[in-house]
């Protein structure tokens, strides 16, 4: 029988929400089948069979939540039995000779306990849980789902006798504890509790004039990781007005061309500040870092993150090496990224790897603006939109040029104010003779 887990798609991932099965139990199953589609932190994503068989058990239903490495569904021959730890019925005990091994693992202090089984799907593998002990050394046997539905109920686990094989618990054994009333419940983990926090605002309750809708994982992954950003980021924020006229100018004379190429494409704004980012990082290294707390990370590679809005939230796909691309291929990998995060297409690791992140409000009519750092990285560009404004000149004369400010948010930890005064002037240097972006 093989146990399909919750596939872990990315190093944040904590859980998955099951959108769909793609299978129903009964379904002959092939390696490579997709089974179901789940939601993650960023994108909805299909989990593969890594076995072929016949879906025997479903064990995440459609809508649930569920954490990386936990079983969703089980794989296997039509006729052989499910475990009982999954629903199926419980077998008998395993004959008095398994007692002493278990006995002599309880009684040594010195044994190493076995290797627990692992679950493989999606490439990753996880590791079940390790066993219980008991307040006198023993271990406890217990299968994954029974120790998750105990951990949701806070049973001590230690105080239920199992009736699968060998005395393993089963999650029928933590049902009929949780039907017994709360009488095991876990022991307290300290004697010393630690001061209690501020009471927090009582939230707004759900009724006639206020619907409530849960949080998909998107939202409330967006939540943890800003407020966790400038919980732990010191932020501080540079911002300077770029003569955006020559730039607009330049913009129309590339597109005028690119109109006459075999694959036509157009290149945006955007494009060209972003190619512009990556030929600074590339001049700057010191900015295009991660600080892990001990040491700075110099990236060898200028990966930038567009921020895309999605009506679910902010998406940030990732165009690699845009240092060594061209203007026209960025803008044709610029749109397919977008195109992809609208249509929900985008793959895991289009969205990992970023170095860098750009932000652009200026199609919203957004003069300036500041953004929160996309963690790991030290740094965001926050993009406002070109208006025609009156400057004075360097002979006081007032002329209307198209102006663009820029706004750069950096963490104090990586980077210092001389630091992201210098990216910003060579920034706006390029902008404002856009020609050497493209020499």
């Amino acid at each position: 029988m093989h146990t399909v887990v919750m596939p872990k798609m990315g190093d944040t991932m904590e859980e998955g929400k099951i959108i769909t099965w793609r299978k129903h139990e009964g379904d002959k199953i092939a390696k490579g089948d997709a089974l179901a589609e789940i939601e993650t932190e960023k994108v909805n994503i299909e989990a593969e069979a890594f076995a072929a068989g016949v879906l025997r058990k479903v064990i995440a239903q459609e809508g649930e939540t569920v954490p990386v490495g936990q079983p969703i569904a089980l794989i296997g021959e039509a006729s052989e039995p499910i475990p009982p730890e999954f629903g199926g019925p419980a077998q008998a005990s395993a004959p008095a000779k398994a007692a002493p091994v278990a006995a002599a693992s309880a009684g040594s202090a010195k044994s190493t306990p076995a290797a627990a089984p692992v679950a493989i799907a999606n490439g990753h593998v996880a590791q079940a849980t390790a066993p219980s002990v008991t307040q006198n050394g023993g271990r406890v046997f217990i299968s994954p789902l029974a120790r998750h539905i105990a951990a949701e109920h806070n049973l001590d686990v230690t105080q239920i006798q199992g009736s699968g094989p060998g005395g393993r618990i089963i999650r029928d054994d933590v049902q009929a504890a949780l039907q017994a009333g709360p009488t095991m419940a876990a022991p307290a983990a300290a004697t010393f509790a630690p001061a209690a926090a501020a009471p927090a605002a009582a939230p707004v309750a759900a009724g006639p004039e206020v619907e409530a809708i849960p949080l998909s994982q998107m939202r409330k992954t967006i939540a943890k990781r800003l407020q966790q950003s400038m919980q732990t980021s010191p932020h501080f924020y540079v911002t300077v007005s770029v003569d955006a006229t020559r730039l607009m100018q330049v913009r129309t004379q590339i597109n005028e061309y690119a109109a006459t190429l075999a694959q036509p494409v157009k290149a945006s704004v955007n494009d060209i500040v972003v190619k512009a980012v990556a030929m600074t990082l590339a001049r700057m290294p010191q900015v295009n870092v991660s600080f892990d707390g001990e040491r700075m990370l110099y990236k060898k590679r200028v990966n930038i993150g567009m921020a895309v809005a999605l009506e679910q939230g902010l998406i940030v796909p990732v165009v690699r090496d845009v240092d060594k691309l061209g203007l026209l291929d960025l803008a044709r990998e610029s749109r397919r990224l977008a195109e992809a995060a609208r249509a929900g297409k985008l793959k895991a690791e289009e969205l990992q790897g970023g170095t860098f992140t750009v932000s652009n409000l200026g199609m919203y009519d957004v003069e300036s603006f500041t953004a929160i750092i996309n963690p790991p990285e030290s740094a965001i560009l926050a993009v406002g939109s070109i208006i025609p404004t009156a400057v004075a000149t360097a002979d006081r004369q007032v002329v209307v040029r198209d102006q663009m400010k820029l706004t750069l948010s950096s963490d104090h930890r990586a980077l210092d104010g001389a630091i992201a005064a210098r990216f910003l002037q060579q920034l706006k240097q390029l902008l404002e003779q856009p020609m050497a972006i493209l020499l």
